[in-house]
């Protein structure tokens, strides 16, 4: 049983801390966020992987553990806390909201760390303020500076991890813009990706958006050029607590929005053959990767929690009842996706 407030360690600089932390506030979970180094203050468990968010929560003998992927403590919070659920009810919905939670967590953020470590305002802006908001507003000029060094150099080396390069550039590039465009065309017809209330997914989008749109200077005036709509999305949905969904609230999964189907086409973009890739990639024991994708080749280092991502969206995929198993099919096929749950690892 998980106490109350819930306690985690963020940064506002981490789009997954800002994906969990509008998620509580929508579902008026009580919580205590933790800053600098607050955490150590307070004695709080180490994670095997320092990433943020860092959640401190009881494991199964009661003993406090600090836990850090977003996706499954999104799952564990809709068993432990009841109402304004994020999880659709309906299976297929389920499955297209999963869907595209991952393309947030796991694609659109190779955008968000290519307009950061990039071009050079991004990266004056970003080391400048980022490392301020872990050792404090107080701390010592000069402590400021080195860090700014240091952390810019630390994070630019991680470009090749991601896949951001002088090869995948203009796909990085051209893909955001055409997410911006789909996501503007959605927006005119609801308010959310999972239709009047927000799903996991549209969490997932607001927090890798509240970098790229909202902080990183390039891609914040690309986004402001090209849609005011998704802009003022990201503000709408930081605090979503006085929002009062009903079940009626869902997309219909018989009736989805062509706007909707939009977005899951551009998976097949990147997405999809990427991900596929890596855990082909993975299987063979190689460490980096390559895929052929509409607009280039990319090429990275292989991503072991991904191919995790992969087998968790096959299981639920494969879980599903015979009739939404077919019209589930069906969708993949029209949009491209089908090779994203069929074809061979």
């Amino acid at each position: 049983m998980i106490g109350l407030p819930v306690a985690f360690k963020g940064a506002p600089g981490s789009p997954y801390t800002r994906k969990m932390a509008a998620l509580l506030r929508y579902r008026r979970i009580p919580y205590r966020y933790l800053v600098g180094s607050a955490a150590d203050k307070a004695g709080m468990p180490k994670p095997k992987v320092e990433l943020l968010p860092t959640f401190y929560l009881p494991d199964a003998n009661g003993d406090l553990e600090a836990v850090t992927d977003s996706t499954p403590l999104i799952r564990r919070f809709e068993k432990e806390f009841a109402g304004r659920n994020v999880l659709p009810p309906d299976p297929l919905l389920a499955l297209i909201d999963a869907l595209l939670e991952d393309f947030a967590d796991e694609w659109l953020t190779k955008a968000m760390f290519h307009y950061r470590w990039v071009f050079a305002d991004a990266i004056e802006k970003a080391s400048a303020i980022l490392p301020t908001q872990f050792v404090g507003v107080t701390a010592n000029q000069d402590v400021l500076d080195a860090m700014q060094t240091q952390f810019a150099q630390r994070q630019i080396s991680r470009l090749a991890v991601v896949g951001s390069n002088e090869h995948t550039a203009d796909i990085i590039e051209s893909g955001y813009k055409r997410l911006v465009d789909l996501l503007d065309a959605h927006l005119q017809t609801q308010p959310f990706l999972m239709g009047q209330r927000p799903g996991a997914s549209d969490f997932a989008l607001y927090g890798q958006l509240t970098q790229l749109a909202h902080f990183d200077p390039v891609s914040m005036a690309l986004t402001l050029e090209r849609s005011r709509r998704v802009f003022a999305w990201v503000d709408l949905v930081e605090d979503l607590s006085g929002l009062e969904p009903s079940d009626a609230d869902w997309a219909p999964s018989d009736a989805l929005a062509p706007t909707l189907l939009a977005l899951l086409g551009e998976l097949s973009q990147g997405y999809v053959p990427v991900l596929l890739a890596n855990a082909r990639a993975l299987a063979q024991g190689e460490k980096h990767m390559s895929a052929d994708l509409p607009s280039g080749r990319w090429q990275q280092a292989v991503v072991p929690y991904q191919a995790k991502c992969l087998r968790w969206l096959r299981e639920q995929f494969a879980a599903l009842d015979t009739k939404t198993y077919a019209r589930a099919a069906e969708i993949f096929e029209a949009n491209g996706l089908s090779k994203l749950f069929y074809a061979p690892i």
